[in-house]
């Protein structure tokens, strides 16, 4: 704790001495949200949410988007190995099963497990931003945006560029990144491609990760474009302790193809989103390696859906609506052949109260073919008490159906459970954002009421692990942020970027007499994170990040890693990266005990 306070203390008074000379800012605040349908600039929203930059991305000690999201306040992240070879990503306190992932809007959640949440088809050098919504997200994204969403974003460029990032480090990792741009005409494109391999940190932890990524598109005329995506990763991994202690030997292999096409209609007054796509998942998961024949599961599943977003103007406001209909199947040695349907409707209204406030409701109605109609209201009240300081408050009620790992899975340590009901919660949140002159804080408190929670528990360590439904389990806490940045000023040494965030999070579930949890009683409960960016010179760039982690019922740790980037936006650039420098032990995700002190150094090109 020593360590976290003397840190925070020199990076509070370094912007303190920067901050009265720095007037060139970088202002996040005009970024419009990605949201489906009405989207408003950042500073509009009157929600909690946090944008990570393509600087942020680039500048970041991570391998990966897991290890970039590790640094977001309020989001919690447990990965199972390095550079996000297989993560859990949690916000709020809620389980992996309830944070819904999108790219570019299109939903990624899979109906056999949220452990394949994170299997994003996209190298991180082609990601441009990350949009991260705390709190309820039903009314926004649908079912399945429980705790919160993530939502990635590419974009098409008006210019021709190559880039091009390779890497080596420890336990023999290595990898190589290519993104490039070559538009023709009205037409634009991207391609990105990477690969990722490594011996692993451990006994059975190697791994190779191949991506890659296209999309493109065409402007009609002024008012029509059509876009379309494809993209495909193959990742296979040695999975020791990944789900189970008593197996070292595991090894998992997995295949994801994504296969998008959109079409927007974009009058004066009026917005019109249609699209459709396909999503493919296959996954083989082997309990000793070296003897598939002892145990051995296949699964495939296929997610097709149809989409229209849109948006109007009118007297009285801004109108989004929508609608989605979508079909999951999955054919599994394991969970057996099995596929449902949704259809859902989505209603909302933007108004303007005066000239400070204004109230945004809406509901989504979704109707599954197990489990009938659903409906999810919510609001979210803003005011703009000064040009500075905004004050909001947010009501929503979300859900989450179970996955088909939860319903029927069958094995030595694992046993599901058809009997689920679908779990949902009441959410609340109250907050305050404040913003000038590139310094933005914000306070929240937050409060989740769920009703029939679906966590896996067991009698004893000698019982398979089986969920089940608690009857009513309240999340609370509060969340506090300050963001610094600033645009280069030509200065020798001077504070690009500075961040500090608390979070604290409090569950009322107790562990009945004998009974064990897995994942409720290790959501998160202390979080600080910090950072700070500092040029030095023209060329040189030096990011420190620190975080301070703790979950329920576990012990807290500290980790600190740095990166220096040298001519990072020139034609030819260097950088060089170290992961926990205090040499921390630690796990975050199963029994899987994550790597000391390790590093990692290489290259960058950019062809324009």
């Amino acid at each position: 704790m020593q360590k976290l306070v003397l840190l925070v203390s020199s990076l509070a008074f370094c912007l303190s001495v920067n901050a009265q000379t720095d007037t060139t800012t970088q202002d996040l605040g005009e970024v419009l949200i990605q949201e489906n349908r009405i989207q408003l600039p950042f500073s509009k929203q009157s929600r909690n949410i946090s944008l990570i930059s393509k600087r942020q991305i680039e500048t970041t000690p991570a391998r990966s988007l897991a290890e970039v999201l590790s640094f977001v306040p309020g989001v919690d992240v447990r990965q199972r190995g390095v550079t996000g070879v297989q993560s859990d990503i949690s916000i709020r306190g809620g389980s992996f099963e309830q944070t819904l992932m999108l790219l570019n809007g299109i939903k990624l959640s899979d109906p056999q497990t949220g452990h394949h949440m994170m299997n994003i088809p996209v190298p991180l050098v082609n990601i441009d931003r990350v949009e991260v919504l705390k709190g309820p997200a039903s009314r926004i994204f649908g079912q399945n945006a429980y705790a919160g969403a993530i939502n990635v974003i590419t974009e098409l460029s008006d210019n021709k560029y190559a880039r091009v990032q390779g890497y080596a480090g420890d336990f023999g990792m290595k990898g190589l990144n290519f993104a490039g741009s070559l538009p023709m005409g009205n037409y634009k494109q991207n391609l990105a491609v990477s690969y990722d391999d490594s011996n692993g940190h451990w006994y059975n932890s190697d791994y190779q990760v191949s991506n890659i990524f296209y999309e493109g598109g065409l402007d009609i005329n002024e008012r029509n474009e059509l876009k379309g995506m494809i993209a495909y990763t193959d990742r296979s991994f040695g999975a020791n302790g990944f789900y189970s202690s008593a197996f070292p030997d595991q090894w998992e292999s997995v295949q994801t193809t994504l296969a998008s096409l959109s079409h927007t209609l974009n009058l004066d007054n009026f917005y019109l989103n249609t699209r459709g796509y396909f999503r493919r998942n296959q996954d083989e998961y082997v309990l000793r390696r070296d003897e598939p024949e002892f145990y051995q599961n296949f699964h495939t599943t296929d997610v097709y859906a149809l989409e229209a977003n849109g948006s109007f103007q009118s007297m009285l406001g801004k109108t989004g609506f929508g609608l989605e209909t979508r079909k999951e199947a999955i054919e599994s040695t394991n969970l057996g052949n099995h596929d449902r349907v949704l259809s859902g409707i989505f209603l909302e209204q933007l108004v303007t109260i005066g000239k400070k406030a204004d109230l945004r409701a809406g509901v989504y109605s979704n109707y599954y073919s197990e489990y009938g109609w659903k409906h999810f209201p919510g609001a979210e009240l803003g005011f703009q008490a000064t040009t500075d300081l905004r004050l909001y408050s947010g009501y929503g009620i979300s859900y989450r159906i179970p996955t088909y790992n939860d319903l029927y899975y069958v094995g030595p340590t694992n046993i599901g459970n058809d009997n689920l009901v679908p779990e949902q919660a009441q959410n609340f949140e109250i907050g305050a954002k404040w913003s000038k002159s590139g310094l933005f804080a914000e306070l929240v408190y937050f409060n989740r009421s769920t009703d029939n929670l679906i966590e896996w528990t067991r009698p004893d360590a000698n019982t398979p692990w089986q969920p089940q439904n608690f009857s009513e389990v309240k999340f609370n806490g509060i969340e506090a942020s300050l963001n610094y940045r600033v645009s280069p000023n030509g200065k020798t040494l001077h504070i690009k970027e500075f961040n500090l965030s608390y979070n604290y999070i409090n569950a009322d579930l107790i562990n009945q007499p004998g009974i064990e949890t897995r994942y409720a009683l290790t959501a998160l409960k202390n979080q600080v994170i910090g950072g700070v960016l500092i040029g030095i010179g023209q060329k040189l760039e030096w990011n420190t990040k620190m975080r301070n982690v703790e979950r329920m019922n576990q012990d807290p740790y500290f980790l600190l890693d740095m990166r220096v980037d040298y001519n990072r936006t020139s034609k030819i650039g260097f950088f060089a990266e170290a992961s926990n420098i205090t040499d921390t032990d630690y796990m975050e995700a199963g029994t899987v005990q994550m790597p000391g002190r390790w590093f990692r150094a290489g290259f960058m090109l950019n062809f324009e």
